[in-house]
């Protein structure tokens, strides 16, 4: 079986979308292709959102803010968008989200996690939905394997 290929959008491509990205990557370890891209990209990653993702281990700071033309060609198992509405281009895929989430760039430290451990817990649906197997990294601080 292929690994099914996401793919996470939001307008910047700065904060929502890359922490979707790591968290696909990191539940579902090589189980998945996953990459994300905005609208407008912003060109670089939020630094808050480099924060609240090395609190769980991950190095954010490693991906880059990229627009869609820079995603890989071909179509994808799911396509997230996230908060970019109508802003957000069509992208073929054999399923489409759009996730009501919080631009959580401008929110309290506390706020801002809040909205990272809910896409984490979104893209964890998302990758049962799909019949993905969490890998080995899928174990957060403090939590199963699998959640």
């Amino acid at each position: 079986m292929t690994q099914p290929r996401l793919l996470f959008v939001c307008v910047e491509n700065s904060c929502r979308s890359q922490m979707a990205e790591a968290f696909a990557r990191m539940l579902a370890g090589d189980g998945v292709e996953a990459a994300s891209g905005g609208s407008q990209p912003s060109g670089v990653v939020n630094p808050r959102a480099i924060e609240s993702m090395a609190e769980l281990g991950y190095d954010l700071g490693a991906h880059r803010s990229e627009g869609l033309d820079a995603i890989p060609p071909g179509g994808f198992d799911a396509v997230v968008t996230m908060g970019c509405g109508d802003a957000c281009p069509h992208v073929p895929a054999r399923r489409r989200e759009d996730w009501q989430v919080r631009d959580p760039k401008d929110l309290p430290a506390e706020e801002f996690r809040a909205v990272r451990d809910d896409i984490r817990r979104r893209v964890a649906a998302l990758l049962g939905d799909l019949g993905v197997a969490p890998g080995p990294e899928a174990t957060g601080p403090g939590e199963p394997a699998g959640t």
